[in-house]
């Protein structure tokens, strides 16, 4: 067989392993490669150099001109991995290249090539420019990090027994963040047996995280495994914005895309990941235009990436300690805890609530090890097979029974209340009542919840509040969903008014703002605003936050351009 029919076949067999081929590597005519030489500029690479590097900020898109380009997988464990080779009329990029993130493969030339390289900024206007060119493109970026996702392709590698709680923790942090990595557990795989032996972890050190750089870190926090994985953006050379947004929710998430696609400069800043409490549901069903109902991950993932696509900084995970409103300079300024400034013209408020903890003794010894506040594939591959229960009445916590059904042997779904028609929708009541293996227990509270030497949720207890009747029953993985507070505290000292319950006070609610003709999204401190959970009288629903999300960018246009007029 001749080199070119053996390269042809390699090339094939590496598409044949990719979800939707054709969309996810299209070809581009001659006719659209003409249309897209005046957002980027001409590059040639010899034989065996890079264009993009694992771990190193990607410079864009590469449309291929000449030549062919290897993509491969990197590990920080020096294994090297054939992923596609691309040719002539293809593009090389995946989603993290709109923002310039770290590349998560390298990119060799294979003899000489020429390219047109798109850099982040003018990707960014050739979406929106070419619409349906842009469209094109852009599910293949999406199609390529699912792709990247679904087989470990790229990212770090976490090291560590499946169940430990280290390795759920930052397996849910990666997962809901749309990070690729992958696994290696060391009681069957060689390569982390190796690892574990030089560095000698303790069981509070798993997992280890091993970058594609071969740094290894020792159960790091979200922060320190965003920081080493080159997630964290920032304020861009102190940039001040026409608004930051704090929280990566629904509504934060709206009010980032509606804003930035009409020409506002925008930052978002979230604590631990796109979505929010909405990102963790398993399915939504009640959403408008989602008869099939929509994952929470998948519906917070596409705004995401819109928001980008609009050139809206995202900044996770990163947390804001204060926010100061004297307006020096005429800007708000938002402290992070990385210590830098984030300086803006307005501010909106989307930081939603956080999980309520219920008053059970040793809770806290248990987070982490049995006791979750929310439900994703990662907690129910822990729980498949065996007994789970469930605390909670809310919508959050029907759809995480009805998900959890279809993994675990029984659902006990453990109800304060004598009742689900007061709190949950009729859809999910019903489908509640059909599931088998979902039992509700109405007028009942946990007691106690013991565990064993590890430290490992092994029991619960709980009492009938109609009667002195108590019972137990040996169950490894409890889910509470009881409600959550408002994540108000960073507001402390900048003049936001709140309600008794915590939650920002806005529009004619206000005392500060009786008798004055304010938006009614907008706080007693003008410029800031404040949109979904957070907010005092919110529907807590995602249609309602999305729908404020939205609402709230006029009036943001309205106050930027008052602040912009001369005074008289």
């Amino acid at each position: 067989m001749a080199q070119d029919e053996v390269q042809r076949a390699d090339r094939e067999a590496l598409m044949a392993q990719f979800t939707r081929p054709e969309q996810t590597f299209p070809t581009l005519t001659q006719v659209e490669i003409e249309r897209l030489r005046h957002f980027g500029e001409l590059r040639r690479y010899k034989d065996g150099e890079l264009l993009f590097e694992t771990g190193k900020p990607g410079p864009g898109m590469f449309v291929v001109l000449a030549g062919h380009v290897a993509i491969t997988q990197r590990d920080g464990l020096g294994h090297v991995t054939p992923v596609i080779d691309q040719g002539p009329g293809q593009f090389l990029a995946e989603l993290g290249q709109l923002s310039g993130r770290p590349a998560l493969v390298d990119g060799r030339a294979e003899g000489d090539v020429e390219v047109l390289l798109v850099p982040p900024d003018r990707l960014r206007a050739l979406l929106v420019a070419e619409a349906e060119l842009g469209e094109r493109i852009m599910r293949a970026l999406i199609l390529r990090r699912v792709n990247l996702i679904q087989g470990g392709i790229g990212g770090p590698v976490l090291i560590g027994p499946s169940n430990s709680a280290g390795v759920v923790r930052l397996q849910g942090f990666l997962t809901r963040n749309g990070q690729p990595h992958h696994l290696l557990d060391p009681e069957s795989e060689h390569d982390a047996a190796e690892l574990i032996a030089r560095y000698s972890p303790k069981p509070e050190d798993w997992p280890l995280v091993v970058t594609a750089g071969g740094t290894v870190l020792r159960n790091p926090s979200e922060t320190e495994l965003g920081r080493a994985i080159g997630m964290i953006g920032g304020a861009k050379d102190n940039r001040i914005y026409d608004v930051a947004i704090v929280g990566c929710g629904p509504a934060g998430l709206a009010t980032a895309v509606y804003a930035a696609s009409e020409g506002l400069s925008v930052a978002v800043v979230d604590t631990r990941a796109f979505g929010g409490q909405a990102g963790a549901s398993a399915r939504i069903e009640n959403y408008l235009g989602f008869p099939t109902g929509i994952s929470g991950q998948a519906l917070a993932g596409r705004a995401f990436t819109q928001a980008q696509k609009f050139g809206a900084d995202i900044m996770i995970p990163m947390s804001v300690s204060s926010l100061d409103c004297s307006r020096a300079n005429g800007t708000f300024a938002l402290a992070l805890d990385c210590g830098d400034t984030l300086r803006s013209r307005a501010v909106v408020v989307a930081s939603g609530a956080r999980y309520r903890r219920p008053d059970i003794a040793n809770l806290d010894k248990f987070e982490g090890r049995g006791v979750w506040y929310w439900a994703s594939p990662v907690e129910a591959r822990l729980c498949a097979g065996e007994e789970v229960a469930l605390v909670g009445a809310g919508n959050s916590a029907g759809q995480a029974a009805v998900f959890l059904s279809g993994h675990a042997k029984r659902v006990l779904m453990i109800i304060r209340g004598g009742g689900l028609g007061a709190s949950m929708s009729r859809y999910l009541i019903e489908r509640i009542e059909a599931t088998p293996n979902i039992e509700l227990m109405f007028n009942t509270e946990i007691t106690a919840l013991e565990g064993d030497e590890t430290a490992l949720l092994r029991r619960i207890r709980w009492k009938s509040r109609l009667s002195d009747d108590e019972d137990f029953a040996d169950i490894r993985n409890l889910f509470l969903f009881v409600g959550a507070d408002p994540a108000t505290s960073w507001l402390d000292g900048c003049g936001v008014t709140l309600d008794r319950g915590g939650f920002v006070v806005t529009g004619a609610q206000s005392e500060q703002n009786q008798g004055k003709l304010v938006a009614p999204l907008e706080t007693s401190v003008p410029g800031v605003y404040a949109v979904g959970d957070v907010r005092s009288g919110s529907v807590k629903r995602v249609g309602g936050a999305i729908g404020e999300g939205a609402q709230v960018v006029a009036s943001l246009h309205g106050y930027l351009g008052d602040a912009a007029k001369p005074a008289l």
